[in-house]
């Protein structure tokens, strides 16, 4: 497979021309092309450029409003209802990062919840940005069903990623990022992309089989990590950024892979914690406990992998095979 290596400005531009073209604000393009090559950046490829057709696709035919500016309401002194307008999920969250450090510095605590959204991508970039504002970050989201409750063969819950982040002084912040299921989905669409197999375990098909085939995984459902303590904390994940917001439950919403249709309506919330409000220690405290963990031998904490590709990337670029590159060159065209 041949491949081209973008730098960092040529990819974000990359992203915000390909959506541009098919009916994006140049705002919202640009906001989409932050979070994209984010997720590049942190080696989350399945969350990266491999979603720029999908996302192109959806603008074209309606599924997301490229046009559209979210609206927020602030329904109590520490929440913000967030209404993503059927348009891209990026925005709104760009939304909720610039209200909520204020609140949370009122407050001690905010939290935003945000409907009618799309597709979020890598769920530790928003959290680690509030780390950064000296806050602790909680996100999580829901998605399109793609996984059974435990013992049961139907899905009901999407893949749901839960992340969170602490800021530790100078040094980078220590940030959690999970998906409920064994892996996220997009590391399969990824596969599928590839015409690679995926390990077994991770999926199962139409018919609840263990399959390494990564089009029948995608027709399939997914394996719940932790077996059903991940369903379980699905159930949460569901109520509060479905039940909570107004937007769909899971086995509601349709599928992100299919290219028209309705809006996706997808909810996700996200709560910041003024890291000082109940002891101005804390943060020398979290950096205490991330020294205990870095200085052990074998252990490493979590979130320094994604911040080591990083810097790697920002500096040697982005590397993207040419079939990719020809897919997207030929959207709205």
């Amino acid at each position: 497979m041949q491949t081209q290596t973008l730098s960092v400005a040529d990819a974000r531009s990359l992203v915000t021309d390909t959506l541009i073209r098919c009916g994006t604000t140049p705002g919202n393009a640009a906001s989409v092309a932050e979070a994209l090559v984010g997720a590049e950046l942190t080696g989350q490829y399945g969350h990266g450029l491999r979603r720029l057709p999908i996302y192109a696709a959806h603008a074209l035919s309606g599924r997301v409003d490229g046009q559209a500016t979210p609206r927020a309401e602030r329904t109590r002194p520490g929440t913000l209802l967030i209404d993503a307008m059927n348009g891209f999920a990026y925005p709104a969250l760009d939304l909720a990062l610039e209200e909520l450090p204020k609140m949370a510095r009122e407050n001690g605590i905010a939290m935003a919840g945000i409907g009618r959204s799309h597709h979020c991508g890598v769920a530790g970039l928003p959290v680690e940005a509030l780390a950064k504002q000296g806050c602790i970050g909680i996100f999580m989201a829901n998605a399109p069903a793609a996984m059974a409750p435990w013992g049961g063969r139907k899905p009901l819950f999407g893949t749901d990623p839960v992340a969170f982040a602490a800021p530790l002084g100078d040094a980078e912040p220590v940030v959690v990022d999970i998906s409920l299921s064994k892996v996220a989905k997009g590391k399969i669409m990824a596969a599928v992309q590839r015409g690679e197999d995926i390990p077994e375990g991770w999926a199962l098909d139409a018919q609840g089989n263990p399959t390494t085939d990564a089009r029948a995984a995608m027709q399939g459902t997914m394996v719940p990590m932790g077996e059903a303590k991940g369903t379980a904390l699905a159930i949460m994940v569901e109520m509060l950024c479905a039940g909570l917001t107004g937007a769909h439950f899971a086995y509601e919403a349709p599928s992100f892979f299919d290219l028209e249709g309705a809006p996706l309506n997808i909810g996700q919330s996200i709560l910041a914690i003024d890291a000082s409000a109940m002891s101005p220690d804390a943060i020398t405290r979290f950096a205490t406990l991330a020294g205990q963990i870095e200085g052990m031998e074998g252990a490493r904490l979590p979130g320094r992998r994604r911040q080591k590709i990083r810097e790697e990337l920002t500096r040697e670029g982005i590397t993207v095979d040419d079939n990719l590159l020809a897919e997207i060159d030929a959207i709205g065209r």
